[in-house]
């Protein structure tokens, strides 16, 4: 079987204070794009485990690959055979983008199908937590505001569909610890949910990533991506996650 599993971007983001678990609260709203990667598991029938990958190079030995987490978890619960796992990556690797969240997540769902678990989506998204903070979203894959750790979610209606949303990719890599250590905590005025309810065009200057902050000062090559879109006619434009990936939301379609 095969899925694409697809990025993600945040619509602003709060840090809103450190938690006693050593992660912080957040809020954010997430929206999924059609960025994607692609992904097949089959059952191995020679009883061997494999996992390959082709497209952008993956760093890192493939124990610690989510995807091969992922599989591996599900197999210590529920006794799953070895399978032959193949990983296309498209989607940029410490980007902001959640690509290896959302790899974990359909990794989660496909065997949820392919072994007809009948596994809810309350389990496949504490099943997920346990991978990465970012991986429950991908469980459900629509419009969400987060709070918490980002895995509490709220619904929230919001159709970005008839606008372009471009993609800068300066080559950055951003590391979450690094991310972190510099992110100011503050208090907002305004939630992230309330803004997104707002027209698109009234989202500048009110709809803002803390990160971006410390990240730009660190590299202003992102900040630049960042104000080339806005010099470009977006209606709204931020760095993603924490970084690097910037994205442009845009009213009519490139000719």
């Amino acid at each position: 079987m095969i899925v694409f599993p697809n990025a993600k971007i945040n619509l602003g983001l709060h840090v809103t204070g450190r938690r006693d678990d050593g992660y912080h609260d957040l809020e954010t709203v997430f929206y999924p794009v059609p960025l994607r990667d692609a992904l097949e598991i089959i059952p191995a029938p020679d009883k061997e485990f494999r996992f390959t990958s082709s497209g952008l190079g993956i760093p890192g030995e493939t124990c610690d690959n989510l995807v091969v987490k992922a599989f591996r978890l599900m197999q210590s619960r529920y006794a799953l055979p070895e399978a032959h796992i193949h990983l296309h990556k498209a989607i940029p690797m410490g980007a902001g983008l959640g690509g290896g969240s959302a790899d974990a997540a359909f990794t989660l769902l496909l065997l949820n199908t392919l072994f007809s678990l009948e596994l809810g989506r309350e389990e496949l998204g504490e099943l997920a937590l346990i991978l990465g903070s970012d991986c429950p979203f991908f469980t459900r894959n629509e419009p969400l505001f987060a709070t918490g750790r980002g895995d509490i979610f709220h619904d929230i209606s919001l159709d970005l569909s008839a606008f372009d949303i471009r993609f800068a990719f300066p080559g950055t890599h951003i590391s979450t610890r690094e991310a972190f250590e510099g992110v100011k905590i503050r208090k907002h005025e305004q939630s992230p949910l309330d803004i997104c309810r707002m027209p698109v065009s009234e989202w500048k200057g009110r709809l803002v990533n803390d990160f971006e902050e410390s990240v730009f000062l660190a590299h202003p090559e992102i900040a630049e991506a960042k104000e080339q879109f806005y010099r470009d006619g977006a209606v709204y434009a931020s760095m993603t996650g924490s970084g690097s990936a910037v994205y442009g939301i845009f009213t009519s379609v490139r000719a």
